[in-house]
């Protein structure tokens, strides 16, 4: 799926996403809670860049648990940034943040600007391992020398047993009742279309060769897989 049909699948799903993803509330929280510890070095003045930010789940938890934070929503559709934007000004927080349609690339902030940044189930719809590379390049750039990524995509070794164990139960968890095999074999082609789920050593190659220190795992669910990072 190139970037611009990507982009035209969040614009139509921007208004109910968040009740659509309700179900599966308990393994965003938790990668969350688990977030406040791996940004718990961090000043009370810290700013921090949310990239591909959709809804703004994770920035609202941040800005709630961190009241001295400012923060850059950046996404590239404008109907999930609405719906972001919409959010933050319920919680109060809207005027700690900055909000950017568009892209990395196109972001008027100086570089080395911040002391942190998230990108979370993002970078796996990038199919391609360069440009894969070249996205967390951007992310970079805009971090300060030891500031913290925190990421975290669906990651496994879809050649593995254990794929074959582990995407039933996942098809299950999404759907909330037991996948038909019609499903599962859906998902999986998806999977090998449209996401570039791939392996936890692959992914942290990747990351470390956009510029980041070898990344350290902090979460699993399923398989989504969350790691932490410093940029150098």
């Amino acid at each position: 799926m190139n970037t611009e049909d990507l982009v035209s699948v969040f614009e139509r799903q921007a208004e109910h996403y968040d009740s659509r993803w309700q179900k599966v509330a308990p393994v965003y929280l938790g990668l969350y809670f688990l977030l406040e510890s791996v940004f718990s070095s961090l000043s009370v003045k810290a700013r921090v860049l949310c990239v591909g930010v959709g809804t703004g789940k994770e920035l609202l938890y941040l800005a709630a648990k961190f009241p001295g934070w400012r923060f850059t929503a950046v996404e590239p559709s404008l109907a999930m940034l609405d719906v972001c934007r919409r959010n933050a000004e319920a919680a109060g927080i809207a005027e700690r943040c900055q909000f950017h349609h568009g892209f990395l690339d196109s972001l008027p902030e100086a570089d080395n600007s911040y002391d942190a940044a998230t990108c979370f189930l993002v970078s796996q719809f990038i199919l391609n391992q360069q440009d894969r590379v070249a996205f967390f390049e951007q992310i970079a750039r805009k971090l300060k020398l030891g500031a913290i990524l925190a990421t975290a995509d669906l990651c496994a070794d879809t050649e593995s047993v254990q794929y074959d164990e582990l995407l039933p139960m996942w098809c299950s968890f999404m759907s909330g009742a037991r996948a038909t095999t019609e499903q599962i074999d859906r998902t999986k082609d998806a999977y090998t279309r449209d996401v570039a789920v791939l392996s936890a050593d692959k992914v942290t190659a990747i990351i470390a060769a956009g510029g980041f220190e070898l990344p350290v795992p902090f979460f699993q669910s399923g398989l989504l897989q969350g790691w932490f990072t410093r940029r150098i």
